[in-house]
């Protein structure tokens, strides 16, 4: 038997300690797992009411969560053709799928204008309908802000040019200066904004300091973030990109003219 007091002794018993240690933190890992995957789902399924109006920021009772989201319909886009496809994206989500060659594509460094490097081929969107018309859509939104990609979800109403809603899961921004796009009173400015102008041209911006309400500009623009230049930026350029060619511009093209 080893001496305990001894070098030898000493690393066997903290080799020992570090097998067991993995053991005891690989086993909660793994039992864990299909809870943290529930509760992400859930999550998500949250952030997509909340963006649409649906519930609010205080709602975070499960059932119902799961009662409301009964009220949306998931369908996926193929933002190649700009129309629904029956297949899911590739890893479950279109972070995974950016990830994969196959399932997504490099975007040249002129049309890359959020900076997310990779675009995914497919998308989800979320449906909100009533008596089988469409009363919102829900567009999945992502680009780099000051410290890391943005993650968040935007509403438009069925006119699809009006904002419903708008709102971020997961960032990385400054507390208290990029994070103030989590702030309620920053998100409510969105909210009956115009993302097209007459001619279907993206035209929504963050502009720097506050919108002049009296400007014939001020239905497309929204205050910047104070102290917060790059967060701004970064917003407005994800936003461009996602309602233009590169995102869903064609499919919101399509799903007016009823060809989607």
């Amino acid at each position: 038997m080893a001496n305990k007091d001894s070098v030898k002794g000493t690393l066997l018993v903290a080799l020992v300690l570090c097998i067991v240690c993995s053991v005891v933190v690989s086993t909660a890992a793994v039992m864990l797992k299909p809870k943290q995957e529930a509760n992400a789902a859930l999550d998500r399924k949250r952030n997509v009411l909340m963006a649409g109006g649906l519930i609010d920021a205080n709602q975070h009772d499960a059932k119902v969560i799961e009662d409301e989201f009964e009220s949306v319909t998931t369908k996926y886009v193929d933002l190649r053709t700009g129309k629904f496809t029956d297949e899911a994206p590739v890893g479950g989500s279109g972070r995974a799928a950016a990830k994969i060659p196959d399932s997504s594509e490099k975007l040249p460094s002129d049309q890359d204008t959020a900076n997310i490097i990779r675009r995914e081929n497919t998308k989800e969107v979320y449906l909100v309908e009533k008596n089988g018309e469409l009363q919102r859509i829900i567009l999945p939104v992502r680009g780099a802000g000051l410290w890391g990609q943005m993650y968040g979800f935007l509403a438009l109403e069925n006119d699809l040019k009006t904002v419903a809603g708008l709102g971020f899961y997961e960032h990385k921004e400054t507390p208290g200066l990029g994070g103030e796009v989590d702030n309620p009173r920053w998100k409510a400015q969105w909210e009956g904004k115009q993302v097209f102008d007459g001619e279907g041209s993206v035209d929504i911006s963050v502009i720097k300091g506050s919108v002049d309400p009296g400007s014939a500009n001020a239905v497309h623009q929204v205050d910047g973030l104070s102290g917060a230049t790059l967060t701004s930026r970064g917003v407005n350029n994800l936003i461009n990109f996602w309602l233009g060619s590169e995102g869903f511009g064609p499919f919101l093209e399509n799903l007016k003219a009823g060809e989607a």
